[in-house]
């Protein structure tokens, strides 16, 4: 086994980490109380190689390797989650196309993106449809060279930007899974709707949306894979995903353990700086073995997917164990700062409402453990 990042990866590291540093974080604030789209943030990411990086470089992407993307997030995630979000939401759309699709959808529904600036979005959470996605409602219904997709979609990250989308819908509820097929809808066409950006708690500067379907028609090209392929491909996608969305919560611990570290040094209580107190020592050392351990699970998620191997069990140990440890790590920088944690002035506040919604979005954490379960009885 090998611990030590190569060369090529310290570069990839040091780039997201500047970009993160001197572009996103100077505006985190402000495009979190603002709640409005990074626009400028994520052309900068695009001109870095930083938008875009699943996509094999044939076809006009970054083609970074699934560990190497991982440490791109740390990096994003540090910077702000909202951003790095709304960053990743391009590669979560365009999953099911680089692993599922022929090679002409490939070439003709992935190379544009190399092109100029565009946004991709993933439609598969309804509001009856989020964990138990055998339950969708949203359908498509052949007619000759066409589907024509009717339902709702909700949560869609960059939903109010994209110019492609990839959607899940059912060509025969009674299957449930089995029914499930993956489309891809070009542009906004006729009877494509989009409801008012979703007011977040946390990650605010991520466009999250709901999209309404109404008679859309999409060409039987734009099929990906067979009817009733879509849930393996959604799986899969997932699978691929994971160890980004888990990365995130390292990239916030990580912040969170930083910014404790820089203020129990210089505030002081009875005389001494606190980080000399044992109440904080400790509080400090749990989060830093915590953030470490995630970040190696997470490292092995991705690995494994580099190596054609299966990742389903690593990936969701690294994205439960990760969520859940983000949302402690930020919750005890807001205890070490104390009443100023509470403020919007000082950093920490914003990294706890960001954990937060790791916990929940990509799979549950509760979610994560029936999927640990099931891998393990198998």
């Amino acid at each position: 086994m090998e611990f030590e990042l190569s060369e090529d990866q310290r570069a990839l590291q040091q780039t997201a980490r500047k970009y993160a540093r001197e572009v996103v974080r100077p505006k985190a604030a402000h495009y979190d109380e603002t709640a409005t789209f990074p626009r400028d943030l994520l052309a900068t990411a695009f001109e870095l190689g930083l938008l875009n990086m699943a996509i094999p470089s044939e076809y006009g992407g970054v083609g970074l390797s699934h560990l190497d993307q991982t440490i791109v997030a740390e990096e994003l995630s540090w910077g702000c989650a909202g951003v790095a979000t709304s960053i990743i939401a391009n590669d979560l759309a365009n999953l099911p196309i680089i692993l599922a699709a022929t090679e002409e959808q490939k070439k003709r529904l992935l190379g544009h993106f190399a092109e100029k600036l565009k946004f991709s979005s993933f439609c598969l959470t309804e509001p009856e449809a989020g964990s138990d996605v055998a339950n969708m409602q949203t359908t498509a219904r052949r007619e000759g060279d066409e589907y024509v997709i009717n339902g709702a979609k909700c949560f869609i990250t960059n939903g109010g930007h994209a110019e492609q989308y990839t959607v899940f819908a059912t060509v025969d509820k009674a299957k449930k899974h089995k029914g499930i097929t993956c489309f891809v809808v070009e542009g906004r066409p006729k009877g494509l709707s989009v409801s008012k950006h979703e007011n977040k708690m946390g990650q605010r500067a991520s466009d999250t949306v709901s999209l309404t379907f109404e008679d859309v028609r999409v060409p039987v090209a734009n099929r990906i894979g067979e009817e009733g392929q879509g849930f393996a491909i959604a799986m899969a996608t997932l699978d691929n995903s994971r160890p980004l969305t888990a990365m995130f919560s390292v990239g916030i611990a990580r912040a969170a353990l930083e910014h404790s570290m820089e203020y129990a040094s210089q505030r002081k209580t009875f005389g001494k700086p606190i980080i000399e107190h044992q109440a904080i020592q400790f509080m400090i050392a749990d989060m830093a073995m915590n953030t470490h351990a995630a970040r190696m699970l997470t490292y092995e998620s991705a690995w494994l997917l580099d190596q054609g191997k299966r990742n389903t069990l690593q990936s969701s140990y690294a994205k439960s164990f990760a969520a859940d440890m983000a949302m402690k790590v930020a919750t005890d920088a807001v205890q070490v700062y104390g009443g100023y944690g509470y403020i919007k002035e000082y950093p920490v506040e914003k990294l706890m409402r960001d954990a937060k919604l790791i916990q929940v979005y990509e799979g549950t954490s509760q979610v994560q453990r029936l999927v640990i379960a099931r891998e393990l009885f198998k």
